[in-house]
């Protein structure tokens, strides 16, 4: 089996911290105006505030991966699955109920020890509980694990691929139906032939399906070594860096496991692609000290769009006409 592969590390708390960190700069720039989330709060209460340069970055990660999934969910309607891998305290499942979405299935991983702390806030608020509770639906909750009509939450190490697949199976995932992927700086953290393993199952067991990937790239330059040694230093070890090099390796990772294809743009195309009127709203939020700094981290952040099948491949990133649908409008 391909778990014989895998090379566990013993503590994993660094690289879980990163939800905290994550999940805290999405509060800041949610307080600040940059985009809505109503439900952010009842997983983050307390987040100081960023500096500029990393609240407009994490606005434009927001707001690019959820660009795409509006392309995706243009192609399918709402009869496709969402699996979010490391969801960490990710609030897309609600915010699409909000936009009027009800997918027909959506699915969260992450660690064991981040989905029980998500699980439990789910249960204590109300506005939670409420959204994924479907009419004649029942909720079967497990210390870790959450199942309701149309949406899961499992603990799981996606280093292993048996304990993946069962766990997609008891989210009553159908492996025929189109399916988005999202991955928000979650396969950079796992060793490469592990990452490699798991990319591999699915493009074998999804033939119609998407992989949305926010992630480093270019980490081969001097930049990209202070990211590292600044991760090392908090116990994160990118294991999975090989494929952070260039827009290109991000673009072969893909390919060479099995998916039809993949495109890749840098954080400074995605922004450059948000509509104009938006991003001069967002500019005068707040002033950049140093502009240099924000275009280095773009440079260093990109979104990788993999897929499967033909549904997917002609998705692109341009400028939209419209502002979007998931309350970052």
């Amino acid at each position: 089996m391909m778990d014989r592969q895998l090379s566990f590390h013993g503590d994993e708390s660094g690289v879980i911290a990163t939800n905290d960190d994550a999940s805290e700069s999405k509060r800041s720039c949610v307080k600040l105006g940059y985009y809505q989330d109503d439900y952010l709060q009842n997983f983050v209460k307390i987040s100081e505030k960023k500096a500029p340069e990393i609240n407009r970055g994490y606005y434009a990660r927001v707001k690019g991966i959820e660009i795409c999934i509006e392309k995706f969910l243009k192609k399918t309607g709402d009869k496709c699955q969402i699996i979010n891998l490391g969801c960490g305290f990710d609030t897309l499942y609600w915010r699409l109920r909000d936009a009027g979405h009800n997918i027909t299935n959506f699915v969260e991983l992450d660690f064991p020890t981040v989905t029980a702390k998500k699980c439990y806030q789910i249960k204590r608020y109300k506005v939670l509980l409420d959204k994924i509770h479907l009419e004649d639906g029942e909720i079967r909750f497990s210390p870790t694990d959450l199942h309701a009509t149309n949406y899961h939450i499992v603990g799981v190490d996606l280093r292993s691929i048996d304990e993946v697949a069962n766990k997609l199976k008891q989210s009553d995932v159908d492996f025929n139906l189109p399916t988005i992927f999202l991955a928000e700086c979650v396969l950079v953290y796992i060793e490469t032939a592990n990452c490699n393993n798991l990319l591999k199952w699915l493009s074998s067991n999804f033939h119609s399906a998407a992989f949305i990937n926010y992630e480093q790239v270019n980490m081969n330059d001097r930049f990209g070594d202070v990211m590292l040694n600044n991760l090392r230093a908090r116990g994160c070890n990118l294991a999975g860096v090989e494929a952070c090099l260039s827009l290109d390796t991000q673009i072969s990772r893909f390919v060479q496991c099995g998916w039809t294809g993949a495109r890749s743009w840098d954080m400074c195309q995605i922004y450059d692609s948000l509509p104009m009127s938006e991003r001069h709203r967002i500019e005068k939020i707040e002033m950049l000290d140093e502009g240099e700094l924000l275009i280095q981290l773009f440079q260093h952040y990109c979104i990788t769009v993999a897929w499967n099948g033909e549904l997917f491949q002609d998705i692109e990133i341009t400028v939209e006409k419209r502002l979007s649908t998931l309350m970052i409008d």
